[in-house]
Formats: structure tokens, sequence, C-alpha cells
């Protein structure tokens, strides 16, 4: 007789769940940044899409396991450099967070691509994955920030001296993602001026790509049945 495997015994978050965290965070990021104790109202909601995203991918056992493994630190570290910011720089949280963001985004996509049909289900993850890129990009601004001696952006705004953290980041991740560009924050550094291109570029590649396959998939039932 065949060993029979045991599953997980929780149940798995949808990507609807992992789509409302993300919209809980994006919503509130440029209100309760700036009122008293909204660092910590962040912390919060961003602990809760990464756990939210752990909990989405974790299909198999292998998976959630690997998951968790990047989560621990990424979580655990960001309320360490929120409560003894002179323990933990922001730095190793943040490469944490991208390692995570980058696994649970190669995992959407995965089950984007091998969707046999378009559902909810598909479309929030969708939705998600894009989401979830800008959150991984908003990390690598805020890394490379940190790490380049001098500031790796320019802000051509009248508002003062400004770093690209926090709500700044956000913003300039996914403008960048969308290709607006406003102008208003300019990378300087080759790193910072590489990852925004490298957002562009993905930015437009991923909604090609996304649409083709949702044609693909939305068309190709009709197409047997015919």
């Amino acid at each position: 007789m065949k060993p029979v495997r045991r599953r997980l015994r929780f149940r798995r978050l949808s990507a609807v769940e992992l789509l409302i965290a993300l919209g809980l965070l994006f919503f509130s990021l440029p209100f309760v940044e700036e009122i008293k104790g909204g660092d910590i109202i962040v912390s919060i909601l961003l602990s809760l899409v990464l756990i939210s995203a752990v909990l989405a991918v974790a299909n198999r056992c292998r998976t959630f396991v690997v998951a968790v493994l990047l989560a621990i630190p990424a979580v655990v570290g960001r309320w360490i450099n929120h409560f003894r910011p002179h323990l933990l720089p922001p730095a190793i949280f943040l490469v944490a967070g991208l390692v995570l963001v980058a696994f649970v985004v190669a995992n959407l996509l995965r089950f984007i691509l091998r969707a046999p049909s378009v559902n909810a289900e598909v479309l929030c993850a969708s939705i998600s994955a894009y989401l979830m890129l800008g959150l991984m990009w908003t990390m690598a601004y805020w890394l490379v920030d940190q790490l380049t001696p001098g500031g790796a952006f320019s802000f051509n705004t009248n508002a003062g001296p400004q770093s690209i953290n926090g709500f700044n980041a956000f913003y300039f991740s996914f403008i960048t993602l969308s290709t607006v560009g406003y102008g208003d924050i300019t990378p300087v550094s080759r790193i910072a001026r590489w990852l925004a291109a490298m957002e562009a570029m993905t930015g437009l590649l991923y909604v090609a790509v996304l649409i083709a396959r949702l044609v693909s998939l939305y068309s190709s039932p009709k197409s047997d049945d015919s």
C-alpha cells in the first residue's frame, strides 16, 4: 500500500483575502503615517499582508515551510526595528521582506499560468501579484536608499529634505510600475536608476502577458465546445 501523505490541517487563505489585506495597507498608508502611532498601524497592516501572503500560497507543505521561514525574519525584524531601531537596521527586514514577496509573486504567477479557466480566484491572484510587485519594489527602493551614502533619490519639490521610505517609496514604486512618472522623485544613483527601469519594464510586460493569458483562458473553453 502506498503511504498516505498528511495534508496541512489549516485552511489555506484565498487570493481574495490576500487582496483585501493589500487593500487595507495601500488605502491606509497615506493617512495613518502622519498621525500619532501611525507607524505601529503600518507595521500591523504590513505584517497582516505578509502573513496573508504566506497562507495564500500554502497549497503544498514544502511551499508553506519555505514561506514561513522567509516570513519570520521579515515580520519579526520589522517589529524589532520598530521598538528597538538601534538593535536592528531596516536593511535586515527589508532584505527578508524582498525575498518573501518575490517568492509569493512567483507562486501566484505559477498559479495563474497553470489555471485551467478564469474565475474570481484567478482574477484576485492576478491583481494581488501586481500589487505585490509594487510592494516588492517599494522595499527595494527603501533598501537602496538605506545603503547609499548621500541618498539614492532626489526630491524635486519644495517640501524640504525627505527620504524614500514609507509612503514616499510606495508612491514612487507604483508611479514607476504604471509608467506614469511625474518627475517629483528622481533616482540619482546607478542602482536606483536600474531598479526604476526594471520596474517600468516589469509593469508593461506583466500587463501584456497577463491580458494575453486571461484572454486565452477565457476563450479556450468556447473553442473546445465549438
